[in-house]
């Protein structure tokens, strides 16, 4: 075997990896790597997996990433994509501004696509669409790589799967209304009132009223057609398994109203949980009452009652007996949150106000103070479309979406005083 034949087999190799890799001068030293199995979502089919973007074989399709620069300027970007054995035309969309480029391979390369010029900071959405192929299918992408003037430090998106971020960070941000009770001692009873305006009620929604230290009440949206109220305590056990937990320490159901389901709950601590299937409607006003009653025998009851519009009347929902528990109402607290990752991407707002507590010393006292607080989703700074605070005299949260106008966190928030006391006969309560 001469040199020569030896120096001609080694620069077809080189043009040949040369071709499949994107050349170093195409993208700036900048660039950062954006995987899609935590940052985006499909319509018409395929899937977002860990891996990436999977099943995609039909050219209705589309997936879109979202990730947020920190300045305007130009957005170089590539593709990191297996076309298996595939022949596949790929458009990309940003702003309005398509650019399609051809994929073919048995393996994952890296594709170059082209150059966008981004007007201002804030989130970007992309869009990825297959166009024509030669198999069935037109391939998977795991990631978008970036660079350009617009890539800062402050690229904002979930960076990788540790702690399982992928599926929480397609969840989206929750955010959390804390309320201080400083100064009200023994709180027996806490009122709250919530209104989802119209078209904020999004599946996947819990709108909780009512949080507490050792559980929560609220509302949520299930399904196209299925909503509930939901009440559950968690037990003093620590684990996720509720089968795990001790006999002497299981939540212990005292009674339930009609219709109500009760069971276990895990996956996020464990305990007693409740559930009534109500259809309620966005734009009514519901009211929330719960009680923490400490006992003699070292339990605390916790009994919750919702009151709707559409019959006048409030509802029990149900009553726990928590164990190796002696206390009233502590760290009252409400919050927005997105428990199904497919409409993560989808924005909510729900409206809290007209917060009360009562104790048996003092009566009833109006909470108007709040302090704004979200998750390790957006303390990370994986996502930062959360928002909250105070506007037209209610307080209010907001999440997911991928919007742009968001609110610092740990802020206080004072609203008007309503002096619109709770009108309750709590002896008359089912």
């Amino acid at each position: 075997m001469n040199i020569q034949f030896l120096i001609l087999v080694f620069l077809i190799t080189f043009l040949q990896c040369k071709a499949d890799k994107v050349l170093d001068n195409e993208h700036d030293i900048n660039k950062q790597t954006i995987p899609l199995g935590g940052n985006a979502w499909t319509t018409n089919g395929a899937s977002i997996k860990e891996e990436g973007l999977v099943n995609w074989n039909s050219d209705l399709t589309v997936c879109r990433t979202y990730f947020k620069v920190g300045q305007k300027g130009s957005l170089k970007l590539s593709v990191l994509m297996n076309p298996k054995g595939n022949k596949s035309k790929i458009n990309i969309s940003i702003l309005g501004k398509n650019i399609e480029f051809m994929a073919e391979g048995d393996y994952e390369k890296e594709f170059y696509v082209g150059e966008w010029d981004l007007p201002q900071a804030g989130y970007v959405s992309v869009d990825i669409k297959g166009m024509t192929k030669t198999n069935a299918n037109f391939g998977t992408i795991s990631s978008l790589v970036v660079s350009g003037t617009s890539v800062t430090s402050e690229l904002t998106f979930v960076k990788n799967n540790e702690g399982n971020y992928f599926y929480w960070g397609r969840r989206g941000p929750s955010v959390h209304l804390r309320y201080p009770t400083d100064g009200l001692e023994n709180i027996e009873w806490f009122y709250n009132e919530v209104t989802i305006p119209k078209g904020n009620d999004v599946i996947g929604s819990y709108f909780m009223a009512n949080g507490f230290g050792e559980g929560y009440f609220g509302m949520q949206v299930n399904s196209e057609t299925e909503r509930r109220i939901l009440f559950s305590v968690w037990s003093p056990f620590t684990t996720d398994n509720p089968a795990a937990i001790p006999q002497d320490q299981k939540i212990l159901l005292l009674k339930k109203g009609n219709g109500v389901y009760t069971g276990e709950f895990g996956n996020e601590g464990s305990g007693g949980q409740s559930y009534l299937k109500y259809n309620w409607k966005a734009g009514n006003t519901y009211q929330f009452l719960l009680q923490g009653k400490p006992t003699t025998d070292g339990y605390t009851i916790y009994t919750a009652y919702f009151f709707a519009p559409e019959e006048n009347q409030w509802r029990l929902i149900a009553s726990f007996n928590r164990p190796k528990t002696s206390t009233y109402l502590k760290s009252l607290y409400s919050f927005l949150e997105n428990f199904v990752p497919e409409t993560g991407n989808q924005e909510r707002l729900g409206n809290f106000d007209n917060q009360w507590v009562y104790t048996s010393k003092n009566g009833w006292a109006e909470l108007n103070q709040i302090t704004l607080t979200a998750d390790n989703t957006a303390r990370k700074g994986y996502r930062v479309d959360y928002d909250g605070g105070m506007k037209n005299g209610q307080f209010y949260l907001r999440n997911c979406g991928f919007f742009n106008d968001n609110t610092t966190l740990n802020q206080k928030f004072v609203r008007p005083l309503k002096g619109k006391t709770p009108s309750i006969d709590f002896s008359k309560l089912p």
